[in-house]
């Protein structure tokens, strides 16, 4: 089970890193023609969330693998849940329909599995 949270970790890692690192540099009208809600907010709103997108990629790895505060990787994918679970609402929200919203809950889904499983059985 430990190796299956490892391999979860680093695909939850690669899967934030790479949706923040999208929302940092691409422009806002490439952004809006990818994924429209980006229409709905400012771009600053846009680029915080990137940055917490990889922020939390970096929480699920960095401490796990440094071995020093390591409370903050179930903590970090609990931070990845939450925004999913947001980011589901603003879809849910908008009227995108349930297929533009299954990406965050599926994702929200697993970094809570991810979360508990760490905070609780398999603590590292």
């Amino acid at each position: 089970m430990n190796l299956m949270l490892w391999i979860l970790a680093f695909l939850l890692a690669a899967i934030f890193a790479g949706a923040g690192a999208v929302k940092l540099v691409t422009t806002r009208d490439q952004q809006i023609d990818r994924t429209p809600y980006v229409e709905d907010f400012p771009q600053i709103v846009i680029r915080g969330i990137g940055v917490l997108e990889i922020l939390g990629a970096i929480g699920l790895l960095l401490p796990a693998l440094t071995g020093v505060a390591t409370v903050l990787v179930p903590l970090a994918g609990a931070g990845l849940a939450i925004t999913m679970v947001f980011a589901a609402l603003v879809h849910t929200q908008r009227g995108d329909g349930i297929a533009a919203a299954m990406p965050s809950i599926l994702l929200a889904i697993v970094s809570v599995f991810f979360a508990w499983s760490r905070f609780g059985p398999y603590p590292l």
